[in-house]
This record gives structure tokens, sequence and C-alpha cells, in this order.
């Protein structure tokens, strides 16, 4: 790469204007003569970050960065100077001669493979009769949705994109390492994400850094692919939706972030256009501190199925530590926003985002609505909540969420308060609970021996029959967990804890990792005759309470004896048969 001369780099400082450059990183305020907004380059609460509009220049008093518009560009890209000078230029129309033939930056060249597949995907869209139009018309995406998110379609084709960029002169490795292609194992490179609608993954600058692909046909798994990581495509730091949700941040002061693309999509099409999606990974602390620094409020929109409502608590985590006011829109259960956008209309979904309620508000309901009616749930409760109770930075806040949480449980908020000085300890906060935690009687630690049975060996879960399993073991956790782990294994996915607990209840999902975690181990045959006895503890236990039950009734008016008598005799002939296998 050539040295760009010195009179185009003082065309660049002329003709940028540094506030708006920053603008798409920090959400900035008048303040005097300059602006002022959240550090990018390290963790604040209170604004030290300065642009100077008349200067050109900015400076942080909390961390003493300083400079101009293009050291700003070369810090938060982490580009070289000529990289950062080069975009500035692009984006201003400045040309910039060229005085050697060396190769250009990665950077770049990744940007132009991402483009030359974005045409070509869009292209093929544009072809009449091809599946993805078919399908997204179901979905309800329109025309103008389309063109606006750049919607495109990956023929089922190996080489569709390998030869396009071919034609343009860009290497196989180098779409490879875009994430356009992958490599054969008998060599060569495939189109990755072949028969997929594509939808294009841009920076704030509107540069392709990466695509999603959703998949057409029945059975093609995955559902959803985004290309992997590159030097540009960082999934822990990108978001779906820039640039077109920046501007609607900025005026509205809030994001709304959602899990999906079509959710996304469906949220634009109602009129809510600041909304960002992650890119097929969890909210991370570097999507915490993007949002931190462009808003104070974010809506979380997560699907209203029990994965829907874990995933949004799990955002919480990473989001409340940086102070954000955090909201929660209710969707009805088994609805996502493309659903109800579908089955409601735009007014209503827009209504759902302007009703939102404080997010925490809606983990105590659904804590508190795991049951509240003694002592030990009501310390489960609070136990469950403390955490995020915790990660809260202003005491004010997280005192007044803690008043609420006491309130709904009738107990007393000091408790609550010695349940979040715990937490920050790194103590368990049900030792700082003064309610007696509930005691487990023989039934329960036989049926929790059952469980850990099977999540030590999977292949056991076929000796708990599942007719019996109902009879002996209550809905509820121990339940629920032999069940999920029962059904993994017969689909073949084994003992994958992760994919197992995302399918679980919150009691449940404890209980997993808590048998995961036991210090304790069996070998195959010590769990298989520990399933043959407790099953035939717990078979010998509810005999024993229907014969109490019957006795009981023979006792009471009106009885019919002749009816409990038969019912007795049966009782007996069955513990005699018993007695004899």
């Amino acid at each position: 790469m050539g040295l760009i001369p010195d009179e185009i780099i003082q065309q660049i400082r002329e003709r940028v204007d540094l506030v708006d450059l920053v603008g798409r990183f920090v959400t900035l305020k008048k303040a005097g003569r300059n602006y002022k907004g959240l550090c990018p380059f390290h963790g604040e609460k209170t604004p030290s970050f300065n642009v100077n509009p008349d200067r050109q220049a900015f400076y942080c008093f909390g961390c003493q960065v300083g400079g101009n518009a293009i050291t700003f560009l070369m810090k938060i890209e982490n580009l070289s100077f000529p990289e950062a000078a080069r975009t500035l230029a692009r984006e201003r129309g400045i040309e910039i001669p060229e005085t050697d033939t060396g190769e250009r930056g990665v950077s770049e060249r990744l940007f132009e493979a991402s483009e030359i597949a974005q045409a070509a995907y869009r292209a093929a869209l544009a072809t009449p009769g091809n599946p993805a139009l078919a399908y997204l018309g179901q979905r309800g995406v329109d025309a103008a949705s389309i063109e606006r998110f750049g919607i495109g379609f990956a023929p089922d084709r190996w080489d569709f994109v390998a030869e396009r960029l071919r034609e343009k002169g860009i290497p196989a490795e180098l779409g490879e390492r875009a994430g356009i292609l992958a490599p054969r194992p008998s060599g060569g490179h495939y189109d990755r994400l072949r028969g997929r609608v594509t939808f294009p993954i841009r920076d704030t600058r509107g540069r392709i850094l990466g695509f999603g692909g959703r998949a057409l046909a029945e059975g093609q798994e995955p559902k959803y692919l985004n290309t992997p990581e590159s030097p540009v495509f960082r999934k822990r730091e990108a978001f779906y939706g820039y640039p077109l949700a920046l501007d609607p941040i900025r005026r509205g002061g809030r994001a709304v972030v959602v899990e999906g693309y079509f959710d996304l999509i469906a949220l634009h099409r109602a009129g809510v256009e600041a909304t960002l999606a992650t890119c097929g990974t969890a909210l991370s602390a570097e999507h915490a501190r993007d949002l931190r620094r462009r808003t104070d409020e974010v809506v979380l929109f997560f699907d209203g199925d029990e994965a829907g409502q874990r995933a949004m608590e799990r955002a919480l985590q990473v989001l409340l530590p940086e102070g954000l006011r955090l909201r929660a829109a209710a969707l009805p259960a088994g609805e996502d926003p493309d659903s109800f956008l579908l089955r409601a209309g735009a007014e209503a979904l827009r209504r759902l985002v302007d009703q939102s309620v404080p997010a925490l508000d809606r983990v105590i309901e659904r804590a508190v609505g795991r049951g509240r009616s003694t002592p030990a749930e009501k310390a489960a409760v609070v136990a469950d909540v403390a955490p995020l109770l915790a990660l809260i930075p202003l005491p004010v806040e997280a005192g007044d969420f803690g008043r609420r949480l006491a309130l709904s449980l009738d107990v007393d908020p000091q408790h609550v308060d010695a349940a979040v000085r715990a937490v920050k300890r790194g103590e368990n906060p049900l030792d700082a609970i003064p309610i007696p935690p509930r005691r487990s009687g023989p039934e329960e630690r036989n049926r929790e021996q059952l469980a850990r049975s099977v999540v030590q060996h999977p292949q056991l879960a076929g000796r708990i029959p599942q007719s019996e399993l109902a009879l002996l073991v209550p809905a509820g956790p121990v339940r629920e967990t032999i069940e999920a782990l029962a059904a993994a294994h017969g689909a073949g996915h084994g003992l994958d804890l992760e994919r197992i607990a995302e399918r679980l209840g919150v009691e449940a999902r404890s209980l997993l990792w808590r048998l995961a975690a036991a210090d304790e181990s069996m070998d195959e045959a010590a769990a298989a005759q520990t399933i043959v006895e407790t099953l035939g503890w717990l078979r010998k236990r509810r005999r024993g309470e229907q014969k109490r039950a019957v006795t009981r009734q023979m006792h009471e008016p009106n009885a019919d004896s002749a009816a409990l008598l038969g019912e007795k005799q049966r009782q007996l002939d069955e513990e005699r048969l018993l007695a004899k296998l």
C-alpha cells in the first residue's frame, strides 16, 4: 500500500465531520461549544469524552486518549493509519492516487469479497420462480423490506458464489477468510450458505461484516447458519440492524433488542426501527458497552416461550452492570414478533414495545409464580433473584427492586438485602436468609437418586418405564430432568448438558447442574442396581400409601364397604405376586 500524499491527508481532515463520525459509535450531547458522551475506549458511567467541532478534536479526561478523525477511527476499529485514512477518503469521495502495486489491506479485500457475494445473492433473489421469494412471501416479508435489508438468495449450488469471486479476481482463500466459502476436505472450496435466504450483517458504516442464512429445504440443518468469525466479523461485537437503527436509537433514546433476523424485520415493518439483533450468539459484554454508548434504555423483546424468557434473564446478567434502564416486552406464549405481527398487526406490536415493563419486574413475577406458599419456596425465590439485584450499580435502584421482591413474597426487605450482600461477597444467598430451608424426605431423596443415576449413565434411562415414571415421580424438576435425559439419549444427543439444560425449567435446570457437579460417582453396574432398588422402594411406598388411603376411606360414613374390601383383597394379591418375583 503506497504512501498517501500530505495534501490528501489534509483534505480528509477538512472534509470529515468529527461529530458525525464519533456519533456513529457514541451518543453525544451538546455541552456548551463541545459535545460530550461516554468514552468508547474504557468503561465509565459518567461522560468524560469530549468532541470539539471547531478544532475537530476529541479527548477523554478519563483515559487520556485524544486525537482527530483519523486517529479516532484507527483506535475504535483497530485500523492502521493508511486503512483509516483510505476509509474516510472513500466516504467523502476523495481519490487517493496509487503509488505502488502492493496489495491492499486485508480488511478492505474482505469487505470487497462480501460485496461481490452480496451482489450475487441479490441477483439470484431477483430471478423469477426461486424458492427464496416464495418463502419470504409466506413469512410476510414484502418487496420494500427485501430492498431495505438487502435480503438475498444463495442458490443450492456448490460453486455459485465461488464462480463470482473467481470472475472478479478474488482468490478462493480470501473468500474462505471472509466466511463466504468453506474448504472441501478433498481440496477446493464450496459455497457455505448454499440453499439459504441470506441476510447481510453490516457495521455502523454499512460495510458487510458477514452473512446470516436461513435454510429453505425441509430438514436442512442447521436452520440458521452464520458465516464464521473473521478479521472484520466478531460476533460478540456485531449487531444485525446497523446502520439503519442508528438514527432511530439516537432520536428515540432507546434500543429494542431481539434474537432473530425475522423478528427484527417484523419490528421495522411495524415502525419500530430502533431495533437490533444479535448474530448467532448471546448478548455479550461488548454488546452491552455498545448499547450503553448509544442509549440509556433497552427493551428486550424475546420469544414468549420458556426458552425466550430464560434468554431474557441471561441478557440481564450482561446488561445490568452497565446501568441501563432495562425493560421487557411481553409476548403471548408461543409467539415471536414475526408471528405476532402477522396475526395481530403493526399497531398491536408497537403497543407491546411501548407498554413494556421493567425487566426485573418480569423476572420477579416469573420467580414468584414458581411458588411462594412455604418459607422454603420464598427463600428459593429470593435466592434466584438476588444475583441479578447484586448486578445493579445504583444502590437506590437496587434497593427499590429489592423492596418490590420483598412485597411480592410478603417477607422482610432486610432478608432480601442480606441475600444480595451475600451474593456480592461470593456466598450462597440461601445461607443469608433467616428462613428455614425445606428438608427433603426419603421419597424425594430416592427420586433424586433415580435422576442422578441417569445423569451419570444416560443409556440407563430406558430402565425406567415411562408409565411408571409418571406414577412414582410427580410432575416437577426430578421427573422433568429424567424425561429430558431419556429424550436426549433416545435422539442420539448423548449427555450434552448445555443442550439439555436449555429445554428445562428453572428448577429442573438447577437440579441437572447440581447432580452433574456432584462429587460422588457410580459405575454403570452400580447405577443400574440403584435404579432397580429405587424403583422397588418407590413402588413399595406407593402401595403403602394406597393401603392407608383405603383404610381411611373404610372409616368414613357412607363408605362402600364391599368395594373397599375388594380393593383391599386386590392389594394383598398384588403383594403376594410381587413377593414371588
